[in-house]
């Protein structure tokens, strides 16, 4: 697949929207930005199915990940990510909806079922966040050294809140580092099971090109320097947590802020909410030229999940943890054609 086909999803345009089409053509267009969405290792674990004026959140449990997300926590909180771009796009364009949570006792895997309401409250609040959606990336670099000003953390903390969830800012260097210390150690402990790293290679492999994370892709060189082709392979037969461990723990004790969403219950319900918590913030970070990526391993692990909620004193059950900083620009993580996750 060409660069340009991949990059494709990347480049919607507002404006490619006839202001004549029916609901259900808007309902459509509106799911190209949903699906920009981060997912736990660009799994892209979203389905949706379009009825007229409605539209339904499937988890595609096909791509799950097993060994690190056994509970299918981060599947789900993905899927509320990109329900929250849905939310977004619709309100942009205009259109006022309702949504049921989890509609379905006989099928959990159901979601959500959004339906577009006629004369209905459109949420403006949400619509200065729409051009943020093409911005957002996950950036795996090195951050510049300079503090967030305070306005912006205010408005992560309020981003979070707004969306039933609880966030802590971490900007001082001790406890960035006691933070750090948690990552690197849960890089160990994942790198010495042969199952996570079998897992982990085959969503980095060499021949995906529309989902996974491109093994060329910022932040992976610091495994190994080896061609793409022994890439994997050295991946599943060697442990490498130590080294990971110690590029991860430059990374979140060099950022300048690291942040921690966190939900009263650990349960799907408050991990949907998560998933709306985290891309409502990481949207209102892109909305001021700050950009992010994910050290998710502590919370990957009971014992260590503990730790890091007694570290930063919460009251809550930790969901993720996400650095933040103004970072170099890079490229896109890939997409799924919209023909395979609509239907």
């Amino acid at each position: 697949m060409s660069a340009l086909l991949k990059t494709a999803a990347w480049a919607v345009d507002e404006h490619q929207l006839d202001l004549t089409a029916s609901v259900e053509e808007k309902l459509r267009f509106a799911l190209r930005y949903a699906v920009l969405a981060p997912s736990n290792h660009n799994t892209q674990p979203w389905h949706f199915i379009v009825d007229s004026d409605s539209v339904c959140l499937g988890a595609d449990r096909l791509r799950a990940l097993p060994v690190v997300d056994p509970f299918d926590r981060e599947l789900i909180m993905s899927c509320g990510a990109a329900l929250f771009n849905l939310r977004v796009a619709l309100s942009y364009f205009g259109l006022a909806y309702a949504i049921t949570l989890f509609p379905s006792r006989a099928d959990p895997d159901v979601l959500a079922h959004l339906r577009i309401v006629h004369g209905g409250h459109c949420d403006t609040g949400l619509a200065p966040l729409f051009r943020a959606i093409v911005h957002r990336v996950t950036t795996r670099e090195i951050f510049a050294d300079e503090p967030l000003p305070s306005v912006v953390l205010q408005q992560l903390l309020d981003a979070a809140e707004a969306e039933g969830a609880d966030a802590v800012c971490v900007s001082s260097v001790s406890m960035r580092e006691r933070l750090a210390e948690l990552v690197a150690e849960a890089d160990r402990i994942q790198f010495e099971d042969p199952r996570f790293r079998r897992e982990l290679a085959s969503w980095i492999h060499p021949r995906r090109r529309e989902d996974g994370m491109p093994i060329l892709s910022a932040g992976m060189s610091v495994l190994l320097d080896l061609a793409a082709p022994l890439f994997t392979s050295v991946i599943r037969t060697f442990d490498l947590g130590g080294g990971l461990a110690a590029a991860h723990h430059a990374l979140a004790a060099g950022s300048p802020l690291l942040i921690c969403v966190a939900t009263s219950t650990d349960d799907a319900p408050a991990w949907l909410a998560a998933g709306q918590a985290l891309e409502r913030l990481l949207l209102v970070a892109a909305s001021a030229g700050i950009t992010a990526s994910y050290l998710n391993q502590p919370i990957e692990l009971g014992a260590l999940r503990e730790r890091l909620r007694t570290t930063l004193a919460m009251d809550g059950v930790p969901q993720i943890l996400v650095r933040m900083g103004r970072g170099k620009p890079v490229p896109h993580s890939p997409r799924r054609p919209l023909a395979e996750v609509v239907s």
